[in-house]
Protein backbone atom coordinates (compact mmCIF):
# COMPACT_ATOMS: atom_id res chain seq x y z
CA UNK A 1 0.00 0.00 0.00
CA UNK A 2 1.35 3.43 -0.87
CA UNK A 3 1.50 6.29 1.60
CA UNK A 4 -1.21 8.14 -0.31
CA UNK A 5 -3.60 5.20 -0.23
CA UNK A 6 -3.03 4.79 3.53
CA UNK A 7 -3.70 8.49 4.04
CA UNK A 8 -6.84 8.43 1.88
CA UNK A 9 -8.16 5.40 3.77
CA UNK A 10 -7.55 7.16 7.09
CA UNK A 11 -9.26 10.34 5.87
CA UNK A 12 -12.36 8.38 4.81
CA UNK A 13 -12.59 6.10 7.81
CA UNK A 14 -12.14 8.90 10.37
CA UNK A 15 -13.82 11.66 8.33
CA UNK A 16 -10.87 14.00 8.65
CA UNK A 17 -10.34 17.03 6.44
CA UNK A 18 -7.14 16.75 4.42
CA UNK A 19 -5.64 19.96 5.79
CA UNK A 20 -6.27 18.97 9.42
CA UNK A 21 -4.71 15.56 8.83
CA UNK A 22 -1.60 17.10 7.28
CA UNK A 23 -1.27 19.66 10.04
CA UNK A 24 -1.60 17.08 12.80
CA UNK A 25 0.52 14.40 11.14
CA UNK A 26 3.40 16.50 9.81
CA UNK A 27 2.71 20.16 10.59
CA UNK A 28 1.99 20.64 6.89
CA UNK A 29 -1.60 21.51 5.95
CA UNK A 30 -0.78 21.00 2.24
CA UNK A 31 0.65 17.50 2.73
CA UNK A 32 -2.33 15.53 1.41
CA UNK A 33 -2.91 17.87 -1.51
CA UNK A 34 0.75 17.65 -2.46
CA UNK A 35 0.75 13.84 -2.16
CA UNK A 36 -2.23 13.75 -4.49
CA UNK A 37 -0.21 15.78 -6.99
CA UNK A 38 2.73 13.37 -6.86
CA UNK A 39 4.90 14.69 -4.04
CA UNK A 40 7.39 12.13 -2.74
CA UNK A 41 7.96 12.86 0.95
CA UNK A 42 11.27 12.27 2.73
CA UNK A 43 11.61 9.03 4.67
CA UNK A 44 11.30 10.89 7.98
CA UNK A 45 8.06 12.54 6.91
CA UNK A 46 6.64 9.24 5.67
CA UNK A 47 7.51 7.54 8.96
CA UNK A 48 5.90 10.40 10.90
CA UNK A 49 2.69 10.16 8.86
CA UNK A 50 2.49 6.38 9.21
CA UNK A 51 3.04 6.68 12.97
CA UNK A 52 0.24 9.23 13.15
CA UNK A 53 -2.09 6.91 11.23
CA UNK A 54 -1.27 4.08 13.65
CA UNK A 55 -1.85 6.37 16.63
CA UNK A 56 -5.19 7.65 15.39
CA UNK A 57 -6.34 4.10 14.66
CA UNK A 58 -5.81 3.10 18.28
CA UNK A 59 -7.41 6.15 19.94
CA UNK A 60 -10.32 7.02 17.66
CA UNK A 61 -12.94 4.56 16.45
CA UNK A 62 -13.59 4.43 12.75
CA UNK A 63 -16.77 5.98 11.41
CA UNK A 64 -19.07 3.70 9.45
CA UNK A 65 -19.38 4.55 5.76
Amino acid sequence: MTLLSAVERCLRSHRLPASRFGRQAARDPRLVYDLRRGRQPRAETEAKVLAYIAEIATRAPQVSQ
